[in-house]
């Protein structure tokens, strides 16, 4: 299957969440191809500084807005019409579960609605960013787009699990009953240069950690599994699905599965760290293992990721190196 470009020059793509970790990268790639690029963001975990070296670009846009209240449409930027619509707005760190419980659910679900709105008024074509969080603690392993999760709903996790459910619900209620070009894409756990330190997720508190020669911290054992996905290669995903017709639900990540205990160990071998790793109660619905069956992606999409784990480490711990204090 090969997916022919269809956004690029003289096209106007909205982002929300544009400035945090991983859409601040979608924004590059579109602006590369030759996109007008709108991004849209309320800075309660994005960063000004993801996007700064874009401040110049002509073809970008910043709002700063909350798009939970709506779309911000005084903005001359934002009342012209798009060709797609991709959000991405949400914090979706387990350190924000507890942290930003209601914002979590209002970007889910209100936001999602009002996207949905102008999408459809617009005719664009609406991406929604889903999580490998819809499966839950999964019994089926790797996890299919035909999984329906094993979740807990009233879990510290479930803000951003149901969420991001309902916001899938939402998306196909818009594509059914009022005609919406919709695409899905779950995301498997991604990392890469622009995650904030203090996130809060495995690999960025490794690396910090690591580097400042502190004790690495893994939760329980540290025999849960995750299959960990350098952000160019989810990002190559995301862009496949905004071209292609599908709709989804489609899985987006890696097959590279590897234990929480073994990235910590590579982690500190690759930082040449003097740290040794300890072990913390492990945390509530934590899920046992997560990798994403990519039958789906390949086949429909023609989805190849390429980066190699210590690769994508590598750069990524140099992105740490270069900006912690």
């Amino acid at each position: 299957m090969v997916v022919a470009q269809r956004y690029g020059k003289g096209q106007r793509i909205l982002v929300t969440g544009g400035a945090g970790f991983m859409p601040s990268h979608l924004v590059d790639a579109l602006l590369a191809r030759g996109c007008t690029v709108v991004a849209i963001d309320n800075f309660v975990t994005g960063s000004k500084n993801n996007v700064a070296h874009l401040a110049e670009n002509p073809l970008f846009t910043l709002v700063e807005a909350d798009v939970s209240d709506g779309l911000p449409v005084h903005h001359p930027a934002v009342a012209e019409r798009f060709d797609a619509i991709m959000h991405m707005a949400s914090p979706a760190s387990p350190k924000d579960f507890a942290t930003l419980p209601v914002e979590i659910l209002r970007v889910g679900s209100l936001a999602t609605i009002h996207l949905l709105e102008r999408a459809v008024t617009d005719g664009a074509r609406f991406i929604m960013a889903s999580t490998s969080e819809a499966y839950g603690d999964p019994l089926v392993h790797p996890q299919p787009e035909s999984y329906w999760g094993n979740v807990n709903p009233v879990g510290i996790r479930s803000v951003y699990d149901e969420a991001k459910r309902f916001a899938e619900a939402t998306t196909m209620a818009y594509h059914r009953y009022r005609g919406a070009d919709v695409g899905i894409v779950r995301i498997f756990n991604t990392y890469g240069p622009r995650m904030r330190p203090d996130d809060g997720r495995a690999i960025p508190t490794f690396i910090t950690q690591a580097l400042r020669g502190e004790p690495i911290t893994v939760h329980g054992t540290g025999t849960q599994t995750r299959s960990i996905c350098y952000v160019d290669d989810l990002v190559k995903g995301i862009l496949l699905l905004l071209d292609s017709s599908e709709t989804g639900p489609v899985n987006c990540g890696t097959e590279h599965e590897v234990t929480m205990r073994d990235l910590a160990e590579l982690i500190v071998s690759l930082t040449g760290s003097t740290s040794t790793v300890t072990y913390l109660t492990r945390t509530a619905d934590d899920p046992e293992m997560r990798r994403p069956d990519l039958t789906l992606a390949r086949e429909r999409l023609g989805y190849t990721p390429s980066v190699p784990p210590e690769d994508g480490l590598r750069r990524t711990i140099a992105h740490f190196s270069a900006h912690l204090n």
